[in-house]
């Protein structure tokens, strides 16, 4: 491998953290709102900032921005810091491709370009070419371009463009012999499935409605007279609808989600090629992850499994009584489950690593998938009747590389391996187990340099998850690879309420269990330092999104135990987050303070709610942006608030708004590069790393 064009002087320590010339935050407007609940009196004195586009808001924002960007830009060695960044982010990048009548379909981006481009090679060996260009196909810098779809014969593709960070998509479809973009659109929303017919006569889709919830509908090809709603009546916006056709044309599925995740699934069928009716398959109060294979369907579930199993339907025989359950419950938890080249691929999570093992239709097994190392492997995507699969495998220090896979030889060639320049050799791994508060054991991996000295000074970088059965596995980070680069050390949590060993791992972080959570992360913040690796001066932590609200419940519950913290696209008002955007999928997880008891313990736990005035808080980065359609941006806003009012040390309190910002990031690779410069170089200002 080369050498590392990041290789930088050994890590210095400053007396201190940095600290800019202290200035007052911007003033917030108390403006109270009391409310009872339960009983209870609530006073929310920052509810104005819930209008995001009201001028008080946008002239609060315009001050918050300076106020932060005199902050971020002033830090030492920032400029710095964002070239070794792009030097990690700025290279070729390369998608698995969707594989259609010997057409490959991916996105890519090369190291000169800031945003993807949808590409086309005909065959293997041919030559890769443009079809959609973001730069051509809009003037907006933030918009990305997605595949949605393919037709069974290549000629045609559906194309999403995304605006920013959001989860809403406008689609449009494409001639791949002219390159001419057809009349068919479909307006911007978030969509849940999209499939061609076989004979591209027209497609299905599912699309969510504002203030109905989700439909499915039938587009025909030309057609100007409005798309036909076929499936969603009834159904409201706490229920997610997905639909798509099976590879042979002759089933349209049709999978209601109730919660994210599914507490309760339904699923429907319909023979399209005999214009049957929709018939129902199962209506369980458990999850259901189908894997298509032309009349049978294979289900991944955790119905009466909690670390979950794979049973066969054969939608020609479909009653309950003639299901077979091919792949039975172990004691490893299986993360996902795929249905290629005529084989089942399971992937099963040993330790919180990767583990593939594939069998055949009848749960026969024929041997493990080969992966390169301990760590996260994604797929194989491809399709039951064809001989090839795709799959992806990373690890703390190995990036994110595609493998081309042929099922019936078990030939196995790199698709595409990006060029990161970071000596992989000069750094270490070490999975350790430490006692939470309930003595639950706990895994934790750690990413160092080889041989660091443990001294109980090291400036380290902790982080987590810990909720809707996501399973936090080894994945190359660049902030996190460039962290340990500058002598840093890495640490992940696999806290409860992720899915690393099954349902019972996710069920004991969530609804009044919760609290649960927070203690496995102040756990391994203090088997950190009782194990010599920092002190809470020199501790950062990060989390985004529910990761967010694991932030906000750190910097209220123990704001002594950590020097900086970062709080991405945040929840932290947990008595109002349901009523905000599509919040309300995610009571299945946290409950929902319309209910008294449930009211109980997310009002204990509420990190808005718990901001003590007087306290000595640590440093704090609040990140989010007008394009968060997921998770509204008002937490975080009304946080800030609330925090820089309360707060009684001269620790910053910073709020980083990005009008272009969302949930899914950003569509610029120069925009990612910029926010993550000003995380990494603030928790290296606050922990004392000097990056000049």
């Amino acid at each position: 491998m080369p050498k590392s064009l990041l290789t930088v002087a050994p890590l210095i320590v400053l007396l201190a953290p940095w600290c800019a010339a202290q200035s007052t935050p911007p003033p917030a407007k108390v403006d109270p709102v009391t409310e009872t609940l339960h009983g209870v009196t609530i006073t929310d004195p920052y509810r104005w900032l819930e209008d995001q586009n009201s001028p008080a808001t946008r002239e609060w924002l315009a001050a918050q921005d300076k106020y932060a960007r005199a902050y971020l830009d002033s830090i030492p060695g920032r400029d710095q810091l964002r070239k070794k960044l792009e030097a990690l982010l700025k290279i070729d990048t390369m998608s698995v491709p969707i594989v259609r009548n010997n057409r490959y379909f991916f996105s890519r981006r090369l190291a000169s370009e800031d945003r993807a481009s949808l590409c086309l090679r005909q065959g293997l060996g041919g030559k890769d070419e443009v079809l959609v260009d973001p730069k051509t196909a809009t003037d907006d810098s933030s918009t990305s371009v997605q595949y949605f779809g393919v037709s069974e014969d290549g000629s045609l593709i559906a194309f999403g463009s995304r605006r920013g960070g959001e989860d809403e998509s406008s689609i449009r479809l494409l001639d791949v012999a002219t390159r001419q973009f057809l009349p068919d659109t479909l307006p911007r929303a978030r969509y849940f499935g999209f499939s061609f017919k076989k004979d591209n006569s027209g497609f299905y889709y599912s699309r969510f409605v504002v203030g109905q919830g989700s439909r499915v509908y039938y587009h025909a090809m030309g057609s100007n007279a409005g798309d036909k709603e076929i499936f969603g009546q009834g159904y409201g916006p706490n229920q997610t609808i997905s639909a798509g056709l099976t590879d042979n044309g002759r089933w349209l599925f049709i999978l209601v989600s109730e919660g994210v995740p599914a507490k309760r699934t339904e699923f429907y069928y319909q023979d399209v090629a005999a214009q049957g009716p929709i018939r129902t398959l199962l209506k369980e109060d458990a999850e259901f992850d189908p894997n298509e294979a032309g009349d049978l369907l294979f289900l991944n579930t955790n119905w009466k499994a909690e670390r979950r199993r794979i049973i066969r339907v054969d939608l020609n025989h479909p009653a309950p009584e003639s299901w077979k359950e091919v792949v039975p419950e172990s004691s490893l938890a299986i993360e996902s489950a795929r249905a290629v080249g005529g084989r089942l691929f399971v992937t099963y999570l040993d330790n919180v690593s990767s583990h593939v093992k594939q069998f055949d239709a009848d749960g026969k097994p024929l041997g493990d998938l080969k992966l390169p190392g301990i760590g996260s492997a994604g797929g194989p995507i491809g399709r039951w009747i064809d001989n090839e699969a795709f799959l992806t495998f990373t690890s703390f220090v190995d990036p994110n590389t595609s493998y081309r896979y042929e099922v019936s030889t078990g030939k196995q060639d790199v698709w595409f391996r990006p060029k990161v320049p970071v000596r992989s050799e000069d750094f270490e791994t070490r999975q350790v187990w430490y006692t939470s508060k309930d003595g639950t054991k706990v895994p934790m991996f750690i990413v160092a340099r080889k041989g660091l000295p443990l001294d109980g000074n090291r400036p380290v970088l902790l982080t987590g998850y810990g909720g809707f059965n996501v399973s936090e596995t080894p994945a190359f980070s660049a902030p996190a690879a460039l962290w340990t680069e500058l002598g840093g050390v890495y640490a992940l949590a696999n806290l409860r309420g992720g899915g690393e060993f099954g349902e019972s791992w996710h069920r004991a972080g969530m609804f009044e269990k919760k609290q649960n959570v927070f203690d496995d992360f102040i756990g391994a913040a203090e088997w950190l330092v009782q194990n010599h690796y920092t002190k809470p001066a020199r501790l950062a932590i990060q989390g985004g999104s529910n990761g967010g609200l694991l932030m906000g419940a750190m910097m209220t519950q123990r704001p002594d135990l950590f020097g900086a913290i970062v709080c991405g696209a945040p929840l932290l008002d947990m008595l109002r987050y349901h009523k905000m955007l599509v919040g309300g999928w995610w009571a299945a997880e946290y409950g929902s303070a319309d209910d008294p008891k449930q009211f109980e313990y997310l009002y204990k736990y509420s990190p808005y709610h718990n901001v003590k005035k007087g306290t000595k808080y640590p440093a704090i980065l609040f990140v989010t942006g007008d394009s968060d359609t997921r998770v509204d941006p008002s937490h975080a806003r009304k946080m800030t608030a609330l925090m820089q009012a309360s707060n009684a040390s001269a620790n910053p309190i910073l709020l980083r708004y990005d009008i272009k910002g969302g949930h899914s990031g950003f569509g610029s690779v120069n925009q990612t590069i910029d926010q993550q410069a000003d995380q990494i170089s603030f928790i290296a200002a606050r922990l004392g790393v000097k990056l000049e």
